[in-house]
């Protein structure tokens, strides 16, 4: 599947803000991108937020290795988790951009707030490469 997966689902305890999802799978790579708009910001840009690569640790499959490649405090946590969780599940190397901000939700981001967002994106990205069949080296299962 190398034709790019584009997503919605609502941030949660936003009135009007979604997060939007473009997942890309590779034969040997996943390539994910975040962020978030609310209705009067669909059109305007949004920064590129922090962008990190994960891959598979040979000797420890459980702990993916990742790097930062580019780094925007905000975001770099749920980047990083995202990626690493994605790599443990698939064991393909992952590259997540993430600009997703949870400034609109009810309380303004607490860490309630963006772990629900994280298990809603993680369960929605996990059943699209389930559904896609996702395993190391292409092969399909």
């Amino acid at each position: 599947m190398d034709v790019p997966i584009q997503l919605s689902l609502p941030l949660p305890r936003s009135m009007d803000t979604r997060i939007y999802l473009q997942l890309t799978v590779k034969s040997k790579a996943v390539v994910l991108f975040l962020t978030t708009a609310s209705a009067e910001e669909a059109t305007s840009p949004t920064p590129l937020g922090s962008f990190v690569y994960a891959l598979p640790d040979r000797y420890n499959p459980t702990q993916p290795l990742s790097t930062p490649l580019c780094t925007v405090e905000p975001t770099l946590e749920f980047t990083t988790r995202l990626a690493k969780l994605i790599t443990r599940r698939t064991q393909l190397p992952t590259y997540v951009g993430n600009s997703v901000s949870f400034a609109s939700t009810g309380l303004g981001g607490t860490v309630e707030e963006e772990m629900e967002a994280f298990k809603q994106v993680a369960e929605l990205v996990l059943s699209r490469l389930k559904s896609a069949n996702a395993t190391p080296n292409g092969a399909q299962s």
